[in-house]
């Protein structure tokens, strides 16, 4: 749940002193969106996009000598002249869900991670998020098979699943127990890894759960 697990290190990044061009040869030739921008001893000074070296290109639809010229200019523009200096950053012990909360409410695509001293130690990506909540979910695990089961609202619903799962030697690495929502009802979902996913079906059902399958409404 830990960012310093999940985000990527050592980060690949610039100083104020490089030019526009030659962040834009890093970020296409590793295929990056964001590169952190920190000093001689590593401390975050900004970040800056491929979004913000965009930006800085001049408009297409100027004359073609003009934008030449701006174009040429621009190439040679310091990084600090076009980043973003006032860049959220996260702590390696903040979690999944800070990141994901930030990203949300923010609606930017990454994240520096530095230390107490300011310190840049790793970046943060939404990709690296992605990943990192495909593990934490098991997606893509061998055999791996996510059951839906309608939460009946007994108090030791879990315990009941859990000890139906064990009794039947049914292998399962999560179990998650959710709230309804306007669009649906209270559930528990479970990722089992077998490939013989009726004989859970019927083990759970026997014991008095019921499994979900959404209607389709036309």
């Amino acid at each position: 749940m830990f960012i310093q697990y999940h985000m990527t290190t050592p980060p690949f990044t610039v100083t104020p002193d490089h030019t526009v061009a030659e962040a834009v040869d890093i970020l296409h030739q590793y295929d990056f969106r964001h590169l952190p921008v920190v000093d001689e001893s590593g401390i975050l000074l900004g970040i800056v996009s491929d979004r913000d070296l965009r930006s800085a290109r001049p408009s297409s639809v100027a004359r073609s000598k003009e934008r030449h010229n701006v174009e040429e200019r621009v190439r040679k523009t310091p990084v600090s002249v076009v980043m973003s200096r006032d860049c959220l950053t996260l702590s390696p012990l903040a979690t999944l869900d800070d990141a994901l909360l930030i990203f949300q409410s923010r609606k930017i695509g990454a994240l520096p991670v530095v230390n107490d001293e300011g310190r840049l130690l790793g970046i943060f990506t939404i990709g690296d998020l992605m990943k990192a909540y495909r593990c934490l979910f098991g997606l893509g695990e061998k055999g791996s098979v996510l059951v839906s089961i309608k939460d009946n609202e007994d108090p030791q619903a879990l315990s009941k699943l859990v000890n139906v799962l064990e009794d039947k030697q049914i292998q399962f690495t999560r179990l998650v127990r959710t709230d309804g929502t306007c669009k649906s009802q209270p559930m528990i979902f479970v990722r089992i890894n077998t490939y013989n996913v009726r004989s859970v079906y019927k083990a759970v059902e026997a014991a008095g759960f019921s499994i979900h399958v959404p209607e389709i409404s036309l």
